[in-house]
Order: structure tokens, then sequence, then C-alpha cells
């Protein structure tokens, strides 16, 4: 998520600053490195994506045995799930102080900072005892993890000159950021075999120090300093942080504890409005602002911010619907680990693809391709039923999975160089749009998503209930059916059909809720739908508009 402040440091130091007066002081134009030599490459790619993995896999590993990890800490749900909140609530907003921090200190400074944070937080993970403590380390870890996309994108930039840095580096970079979420879903069942909970942080922990190698052993290019922190900034960001995190904290648990039934969620979005309505306020003023908002709520800025949720909105149909649907259907991570292969798989064909149509300027192409591609995965996975397994989809998934690899790299890389032309302060601006649309709109889009699916649940469910009568033939047979099996145990016969009723409304609950995913997937359909439709007609008016102004000037004029 960081890839805004990545490339800054390597492309846009070298542009023109039309706003050097924005801060006390901006960095001086640095040469363009030389060319990589051909035996180092592999091993800054391996450096980028195994940086990207040990990122990510310390936040979908919690997120892929959610319901393992209850047995584990005995607690809920909604219990366990504080342990997502505690790492998106600081991670949500890290990587704007970052880049700040970053440029002012120097670029090693940075690396080898952020990755001893991150070796003592992975350490901090094996001493866990119980969910307090797991929280607490959770939401270290979250603070730690932020410098490591960072560092991914840069080690996989460093093999790029300058020219194409925007263009194939993003692409392969953005793919790589894909890589955490299945092979977490892949690798889960055998570790918490071999060790439960501390297992999935003992290879966090290896792999991190792994990654402290790397870093001490593969230099990178390190961009010019400058003095770019100023005092308010860190007030600003401070009360930014802490109205991310709210957000966080809201977004996540917010369905769990039912929006209006925990009084807390109320009181925590209230701090977050509050916290955010004060950065607008100190910021405003500021001749030398930490965020430009008339330039972040600009129109282009508008349109790029509503197009990147609608990436986030869309993509969700893998990322969180499909997952929590397979669960429902009682489908262990086991069960899934063939289908998170070949959507690994479908992730790097979609970045291969993606990096030559960017690198060709095929932009449209590809945010056409990944639009139609995801809309028709969610429609194939709008058709499924209780019986449904991994392998009826397969297709769709695969679809999806290379939908959501071609869609970020354009709009990323338009948005980053509309943020580099107007100088070095307008990046971090443009960063807070990026994080804000990534990390709280993926929540935003989960949490939105999730409580459609409740609500729909409830409703099948009713429609369901009021055909189930026992005075119908069919469902009196049935419920003899289902207690058949405990006729041996059971000798009371009223205690026997009970049983029988119990495990009916199990059966309509599962359907209730088949239904109402399929339902969710049919709406992703239709967002995609719509997305792909907005996108060409935007282009079509923007080339009969262009014409128009080529053949009447002078009408245009006045």
């Amino acid at each position: 998520m960081s890839v805004v402040q990545t490339v800054s440091g390597n492309v846009a130091l070298n542009a023109p600053d039309e706003s050097a007066s924005a801060e006390p002081q901006t960095p001086n134009p640095s040469p363009p490195p030389g060319p990589m030599p051909g035996w180092k490459v592999p091993f800054y790619v391996a450096a980028s994506v195994l940086l990207f993995l040990t990122q990510g896999l310390g936040m979908n590993l919690v997120t892929a045995n959610i319901y393992q990890l209850q047995g584990s800490f005995s607690a809920t749900t909604a219990e366990v799930s504080w342990l997502s909140a505690a790492y998106m609530a600081p991670y949500a907003s890290l990587s704007i102080a970052l880049f700040k921090i970053r440029t002012q200190y120097g670029l090693r400074r940075f690396a080898e900072l952020g990755i001893i944070c991150f070796v003592v937080a992975a350490l901090l993970n094996l001493l866990v005892t119980d969910l307090h403590s797991a929280i607490v380390v959770r939401a270290i870890s979250g603070i730690a993890a932020a410098p490591l996309s960072t560092l991914g994108f840069l080690y996989m930039l460093e093999i790029f000159q300058p020219e194409k840095k925007l263009t194939t580096g993003i692409s392969l970079a953005l793919m790589c950021t894909l890589f955490a979420a299945p092979v977490a879903r892949i690798i889960s069942p055998t570790l918490l075999d071999l060790g439960g909970y501390h297992a999935l942080y003992t290879l966090e922990m290896g792999l991190a120090l792994i990654v402290f190698a790397i870093i001490y052993t593969l230099p990178l290019t390190s961009p010019p300093r400058a003095v770019v922190i100023q005092r308010m900034d860190i007030l600003s960001y401070l009360l930014l942080a802490i109205g991310f995190g709210c957000l966080a904290v809201v977004l996540t648990l917010g369905r769990l504890y039912w929006w209006f039934e925990a009084p807390w969620i109320g009181v925590v979005l209230a701090v977050a409005v509050g916290c955010l309505a004060l950065v607008l306020a100190i910021e405003l003023p500021r001749a030398n602002p930490m965020l430009d908002f008339r330039w972040v709520l600009s129109g282009p800025n508008l349109r790029m911010a509503g197009v990147l949720l609608l990436f986030r909105f869309v993509s969700s149909e893998q990322s969180s619907t499909a997952a929590n649907f397979y669960q429902q259907l009682g489908l262990l991570n086991e069960q899934t680990i063939a289908l998170y292969v070949i959507i690994l798989l479908a992730s790097v064909g979609g970045g291969l693809f993606c990096a030559l149509l960017v690198t060709k300027q095929y932009v449209l192409t590809a945010h056409l391709l990944s639009l139609a591609m995801i809309a028709a995965g969610a429609y194939l996975d709008s058709q499924s039923n209780s019986l449904t397994r991994p392998e009826q989809m397969y297709l769709s998934q695969t679809l999806v999975a290379g939908g959501a690899a071609l869609f970020l790299p354009p709009v990323m890389a338009k948005g980053f160089k509309a943020a580099m032309a107007r100088g070095m302060p307008f990046i971090v601006n443009f960063l807070a749009i990026f994080l804000f649309t990534q990390s709280i709109g993926s929540l935003f889009a989960s949490a939105v998503l999730g409580t459609f699916v409740t609500i729909r649940e409830k409703f099948h469910s009713n429609v369901l209930v009021e055909h189930i009568l026992l005075q119908d033939p069919l469902v009196a047979q049935r419920v003899s059916q289902l207690s058949a099996s405990y006729g041996k145990i059971i000798t009371d016969n009223t205690l026997l059909n009970a049983e029988g009723i119990s495990l009916l409304a199990q059966q309509v609950s599962r359907e209730a809720y088949t239904l109402a995913y399929n339902d969710s997937f049919f709406v992703i359909f239709l967002a995609s739908v719509l997305g792909l439709v907005t996108l060409i007609l935007h282009q079509v008016w923007l080339r009969f508009g262009h014409k128009v102004d080529q053949e009447h000037p002078a009408a245009v004029q006045s």
C-alpha cells in the first residue's frame, strides 16, 4: 500500500518541483542510477517477493484462520476479530508518516530501523499467552509491518530505469501484493497442525530474520534527503492516525457486534469523525499543510478516489465474500488449497499481462478487461448452491484474480504522475488518497458486503421458514429422516422430533446464507458492469468532446 512513497524516492525526486515553496526544503536532484547488472536482478526480485510475503502474511494469517484461532484463545469470533482490528488500526495511516521520515532521515536508516522493529514484533508474537496479550502484540506488529511494504516496492523498482518504474515496475510490485492472501490459505493447515497459533508466527519470525539479512546484504539507491517535517505535521498526523485507526476498528468489528447494538461503536465512530474534523481545521489555514485538502477534494482526485473505491469493492468478491462463503459451507482451508493455488497462479498471470499492457500504453484495455473478468467471475459465483465445492469455482475465481491484478497499476501510475507534476508536497496528499481508498476502503467494502449478507440471510430465512410446517407431509418426512440417526440414542419421541427440527433449522440457515451470498455476488457483478459501462461512456464522451473542440474552437472559447 506504500507504492507512492516508494516511487517518489526513485522517480519524483528527479522531477521538476513546481511547488517548492510548499515545504521548508526540497531535495536536490540526483543523477539517475545506471542499469543494474543482470546477475543481481533475480536477487532483488526475490527480495521484493519475500518482503511482500513477510508483511502480507502477518496481516492474512489471522484472517485466514479466524475460526481455528477461536479454540486457541477460547474466544468468540468477534473477540478473535480484535486481532485484525488491532493490526489495521495503526497500519491504516502509518505510511503517510513514513514517507516524510524516510525523506528527512534517509533510506538506509529507514530500512534498518524498520526491519529491526519488525523482527522484535515477530519475537513478541512467540510470547503471547492469551487473547489480550495477542491483541497488544498485533497492534505492535501493525506498526512494524508498514515499512516492509515500502521496502518491497523499493527492491522491485530498484531493477528498473526511471522511465519504466511507473509502468513495468509498479505493475510487478502491485502483483506481488496479491500473493500473501492465497499463500496464507495454502500454508495455514500445515502450520496449525504443527503448532497452532505459535506455529503461524514462528514462520513470520523466520521470514523476518531472512529479510533482516537481505536488507543488510542488498543495498538500495538512496534518494536525496530533505527537511520536510514541521512541528504541526506531528499533531496533524497523530489526529489523522487516531481517526483512521478508529475507523478501522469500527469497520472491522461493526457487523460482528452489530452496528446499533454496541454503544461503544458509536463512541469510537464519533472520535474518528472528531479527529478528522480537527485535522481539516488545522490543515486548511496552514501555508505549508501536511495535507492540502483543497487539492485532495478536487474533481479529478474525487473521481480517482471513486475508481479506487470501486476496485476495492469489486475485488472484495474474492478476498472476503468468497472466503466467507466457503466457511459458511463448512469448507476448511485444507479443502480449498487447490483453489488458492489456482488463484495465486492467476494473480501472477494477470500481473505479468498488466505489465505488458501498461508498457505498451494499453491502459484502457487493462481496465476494460479487468472489470469484464471480475463481472464474469462474480456472475458465475452468483449461481452457487449449498452443494457447490471449490472445483466448481476454479474458473470464476481465476477470472476474479486475474481481473484484480489488471486493475490497480494503471490507476496508480496515472494518479502518481499527476501528483508528481505538482511537486513533492502533493505526493503526501496522493498517498493519503491512496491509503484511504485501499486500507479504509477495503475494510468499508468488507463491512458493507458482510452487513448485506447478514440482512439478506434474515430475509431468505424468513421466506424459507414460512413454508416449513409440520403439517406438510414432506416436511414431516424430512424431520423424521434427520432424526433417525439419533433413534438408537434418544428414545423419547418428543426429544427425537425436536432434534430433527433442530437439524432441519440448520439446513434452512445454510440455504438462507447460500442465497444471501449469491445476492452479494450478484451485487458485485452489477457494480462491475456499472463501472465498465461508465468507463466506456466516459471514453466516448472524451473523444466526442475532443472532436467537437477541434471542429468548433471558437464556440468552445466563447
